[in-house]
């Protein structure tokens, strides 16, 4: 597959994630947005490594569209400015939420 094409799906999974997020975040402000988009995401990228062998396909919707659509730089952001006490809670709800998310998607996805 040439490289541009790889771009051009890259680029429009990354238009529809990007799009997608900011969705959320206008329908779930803050930290809480982050958390669910994250976990989503995590679900979803299990379930599709494990399901899709299409490079084309996982070029869109892995490389491109979950990678636009979950945010670990927002998720640094928020949490330093959610100050210890609250900074730690959401660390610790993203990560085993996500870890969990992941570990059930690769599952659904057909990885035993």
């Amino acid at each position: 597959m040439q490289r541009a094409v790889r771009f051009g799906l890259i680029a429009a999974g990354g238009f529809v994630g990007a799009s997608l997020r900011y969705a959320f975040g206008l329908a779930l402000p803050g930290a809480p947005s982050t958390l669910a988009v994250n976990v989503l995401g995590s679900f979803a990228l299990g379930a599709l490594v494990t399901a899709v062998a299409d490079e084309r396909v996982r070029l869109v919707l892995a490389t491109g569209l979950l990678s636009s659509f979950t945010t670990y730089s927002t998720f640094a952001v928020q949490t330093v400015s959610l100050g210890p006490l609250w900074g730690g809670a959401n660390v610790a709800a993203n990560y085993a939420l996500g870890f969990a998310a992941a570990y059930l998607g690769l599952r659904v996805g057909g990885r035993r």
